[in-house]
């Protein structure tokens, strides 16, 4: 970290007086144990994430992990299965195991840590394959996320529904535990980009100030914001842009009397065009686009089940519909759920529903 970017974030301690009041459903004794655990000596730590890591998942988890490196930690991160290209372009010291691919190496990590933190998911059975190895760690385990209704999983939790993103919150406790002075400029890209792509570049998940403030006070390191921007939305295969064109052609239907869209790709779809992970990334969004529009939804087959992200304008709340009718969660505006029945009786039942939301979604004001 440049030492003049030190001087100016000094400058922004009525800032941090600030974060100690908006981090609201945090103890006090929960930060005092956490500098305790993290100052006192030299601890083997790993960062786990959910399954299909997104770039919150990716840039808090590098975040974090570079910042604790810093600090004279042994820090590991390990994530369930592969995440898309976009996201491999951080520089970053911190190894990444992929645990679906390197399952004897995640092992080994699992036993021989001191503390598991947990970042950007709120139950278990978002770490697929991992959740037991999660659930049966016996040593001390933190939960820092953003997502509403933790289940309680951990020994410390820092669950903060009301920032934009889990790398928002994270820079937050790392100002709250003392670790700010190793903060440096790769920690500061990879948290600036896990806010980014968890508001849609700034257009959504944002009801506070602070998120902004947050931002310049990364800047302070000196990262290219532009560069980062175009790393992450510039950077998709030309196989990736075909089968968005498809999608939008072949597979979206626009339901103006519900004011919603549905689009649906099966499992043959995809393999016709070479689907890589992360390759469907923000395509729930476009439909959103469409004018009076403010409810869309885009179910995948996969081997076993129909994973589905909905998106929202104003305020409906796509959380509550996906915890209702496909056991999944989120934000009001942006949730994820699954079905177990096939493709075409999944996104008819999601047709069915609508006519129960008919009058909130007419009245939803954008």
């Amino acid at each position: 970290m440049r030492k003049d970017a030190f001087v100016r974030t000094s400058d922004f301690l009525s800032l941090s007086i600030q974060i100690y009041n908006i981090l609201i459903n945090t103890g006090n004794e929960i930060f005092t144990s956490l500098q305790d655990l993290l100052t006192r000596r030299k601890q083997k730590i790993l960062l786990v994430t959910h399954e299909n890591p997104d770039g919150d998942a990716i840039g808090s988890s590098i975040g974090l992990g570079e910042v604790l490196l810093h600090a004279g930690h042994d820090v590991k991160i390990v994530v369930p299965n592969d995440y898309p290209l976009f996201l491999h372009w951080f520089s970053s010291n911190v190894e990444i195991i992929v645990h679906i691919r390197q399952k004897k190496e995640a092992r080994i990590h699992f036993e021989e840590a001191d503390l598991l933190i947990c970042l950007d998911f709120n139950e278990t059975k978002r770490t697929a394959q991992m959740r037991k190895k999660v659930e049966q760690f016996s040593k001390i385990k933190v939960l820092i996320d953003h997502h509403p209704n933790p289940s309680e999983f951990c020994d410390y939790m820092i669950s903060e529904p009301e920032y934009s993103s889990t790398a928002e919150l994270v820079f937050d406790v790392i100002d709250r535990i003392h670790l700010m002075q190793h903060l440096h400029h790769h920690a500061a890209e990879a948290l600036f980009a896990g806010i980014m792509t968890d508001t849609g570049s700034f257009s959504h998940n944002i009801s506070r100030p602070q998120t902004f403030q947050t931002i310049a006070r990364l800047m302070e390191w000196g990262i290219d914001t532009e560069k980062i921007h175009a790393a992450v939305y510039h950077n998709f295969s030309a196989h990736r842009m075909k089968l968005l064109g498809y999608s939008l052609n072949q597979n979206m239907e626009v339901l103006p009397e519900y004011r919603t869209a549905v689009m649906w790709l099966s499992q043959k779809e995809l393999e016709e065009h070479h689907f890589q992970p992360g390759d469907t990334e923000g395509f729930v969004n476009y439909p959103l686009s469409i004018r009076d529009i403010v409810f869309s939804a885009l179910f995948m087959e996969k081997n076993d089940h129909v994973k589905i992200s909905f998106r929202s304008k104003g305020n409906f709340p796509v959380n509550d519909f996906s915890r209702t009718h496909f056991t999944g969660g989120g934000h009001r505006n942006a949730a994820g759920g699954e079905c177990a029945l096939p493709l075409d009786q999944a996104v008819e039942k999601f047709r069915q529903l609508l006519a129960g939301y008919k009058h909130q979604l007419l009245e939803t004001t954008i």
